[in-house]
């Protein structure tokens, strides 16, 4: 090539020529963070939470099971306590379960034997414990005949007058619960379990934040003591009539 035709020729771009913005987003994969082709580039910072959010799964009742052997020692293997102390958990909904483990390990919730079971658990891990007591069949209890029209009347009717809403508006006609919006199941729960959780309420009102808490605090006031006891006793006899399973035609 002459001198005058070198003088004319356009000059050679380099090979590292920084890339645009607009090439940097156009590029598959490009990451204004990390890639050096896009140098000064604000760098985005991903929303807190937002792998985890990601990452989460629907709970897996199969690996749920070994998650929730740890609970069995209070709330029996299936859900189904034995000790009226602690509550039955077999039939609780996943929502309702994760939800609850959560507030243990937040402190919105306490106990102190929970928070410590609470404290090592992912949120995978409680919507896997969650699915799992969900599989579970809620055992029947039996309620007090002496009690059931008065508790019975509380759960499907209240008390208009003393401002006291049924208490199946939240928890269902058949104390099934409302998993969506965090109602628990409360059919076939222990009526002691019930009765202390109400007299609590009653006495020292939410001790929490908790929206729900608040909402049963304000309900749990206004009811007297036999009341109370009318409903749980209720309660610990209300259960889903499942469909049988078929039976052979006797010959």
């Amino acid at each position: 090539m002459n001198a005058a035709a070198a003088q004319t020729a356009a000059p050679a771009k380099p090979a590292s020529a920084p890339a645009t913005a607009a090439t940097a987003a156009a590029k598959p994969g490009a990451n204004p963070a990390t890639d050096p082709a896009t140098p000064g580039m604000p760098q985005a910072a991903a929303p807190a939470g937002a792998e985890a959010t990601a990452a989460l799964k629907p709970g897996d009742a199969t690996t749920g099971q070994g998650k929730a052997a740890v609970c069995g020692a209070c709330h029996g293997m299936d859900g189904n306590s034995t000790d009226a102390q602690y509550p039955r958990l077999a039939g609780q909904s996943e929502q309702y379960i994760a939800a609850q483990l959560a507030a243990f390990k937040s402190g919105k919730r306490m106990n102190p034997i929970m928070v410590g079971f609470a404290q090592p658990l992912s949120e995978q891990d409680m919507h896997d414990i969650g699915a799992y007591f969900a599989t579970k069949a809620s055992l029947p209890g039996v309620a007090d005949q002496a009690l059931v029209e008065q508790g019975q009347t509380i759960y499907r009717q209240g008390d208009v007058d003393r401002g006291i809403p049924a208490c199946m508006a939240c928890h269902g006609p058949d104390g099934r619960g409302n998993p969506g919006a965090h109602y628990p199941q409360i059919g076939s729960q222990h009526a002691k379990y019930v009765e202390a959780r109400l007299k609590a309420w009653h006495d020292n009102g939410a001790q929490s934040d908790d929206a729900h808490a608040r909402i049963m605090a304000g309900i749990a006031q206004k009811l007297d003591e036999k009341d109370i006891a009318a409903v749980a006793s209720y309660l610990e006899g209300l259960h889903t009539n499942e469909p049988a399973a078929a039976t052979p035609a006797t010959p």
